[in-house]
């Protein structure tokens, strides 16, 4: 199975080197790899242009701010005639040797999946065993970076909702994988959903990396936002989005390696602003990542 690596960047091009590393033995011809860079293009077409050879194929581009939105440009401008299989990384994500042949391998059994996603303090999501059902409460564990989905697939469930997501037009700045996953259920396609075993990773970092105390929480607030619209939209039951809201408060405590204690503070406001659909009081800049 071909695969179809896409990638949103704000131009950051000392992590798309690190990206572009972890692939440059890993690519094979028939692959297809696409970079939107949404800031610094001259930069990242240069960057792309000292990679580029016969089994390393770089299309890079450009498109209106958004992850949502660049990755959907990405997608439309692979080969329409090849049913390739996706993959989104960041451009702080790297591919550990031997994933993408083991991502080739088993892309040809199934139409969707998901594989696990690790950073420096280890994996940022337990994935569901190998053979579990996709539900609307086993979306949740899916985030960008691990998903797997057929072109054709991604096209008939149209795609990544592009008002949603970090740097999306609107305050909702996160749960774009999981609205994608919830599209696929209600489609009824999620039977064979292939949740891959925790041996087959990517890579990245962790989110707060490189941020400072305010721009840790003022994405976490973003990232909230989004969640919070989601549980609205998709007509969770009354209980579980009170104790989704509740859980906010304790995001800290649970993430103590990486986030500080008042930190959940920040996650209940942004949960309880999407859903109530607005946001409260000066919410300052309404994306959550502007570097």
């Amino acid at each position: 199975m071909d695969l179809g690596l896409v990638v949103t960047t704000l131009g950051r091009v000392e992590g798309l080197k690190r990206l572009f590393d972890s692939l440059s033995d890993q690519l094979l011809a028939a692959d297809a790899l696409v970079v939107v860079a949404q800031r610094n293009l001259p930069e990242v077409e240069a960057l792309a242009s000292v990679y580029r050879s016969e089994s390393m194929r770089i299309i890079v581009m450009t498109s209106p701010l958004g992850a949502a939105r660049g990755r959907n440009a990405g997608v439309a401008a692979l080969p329409a005639d090849r049913d390739l299989m996706l993959n989104f990384p960041n451009d702080t994500t790297w591919y550990p040797q031997g994933a993408l042949a083991r991502m080739r391998l088993l892309a040809e059994t199934f139409h969707a999946g998901a594989l696990t996603v690790v950073d420096e303090n280890g994996p940022k999501f337990v994935l569901p065993e190998p053979g579990a059902a996709l539900t609307r409460w086993t979306v949740w564990s899916v985030i960008e970076m691990g998903i797997l989905i057929r072109r054709t697939m991604f096209d008939r469930i149209g795609g990544f909702d592009p008002e949603i997501g970090t740097g999306a037009p609107t305050p909702w700045q996160a749960g774009e994988a999981t609205d994608l996953l919830l599209k696929l259920i209600r489609a009824g396609e999620q039977a064979g959903f292939a949740w891959q075993p925790p041996s087959l990773t990517v890579g990245g970092i962790s989110d707060p990396s490189g941020l400072s105390s305010a721009e840790r929480r003022h994405k976490l607030r973003g990232y909230g936002r989004g969640l919070g619209r989601l549980v609205t939209r998709w007509k969770y039951p009354s209980w579980w989005r009170l104790a989704f809201l509740g859980g906010g408060l304790f995001f800290g405590l649970r993430n103590r390696g990486t986030n500080a204690l008042l930190d959940g503070w920040w996650v209940f406001l942004g949960r309880l602003e999407g859903m109530l659909g607005r946001t409260l009081g000066p919410a300052g800049t309404l994306t959550a990542v502007t570097r």
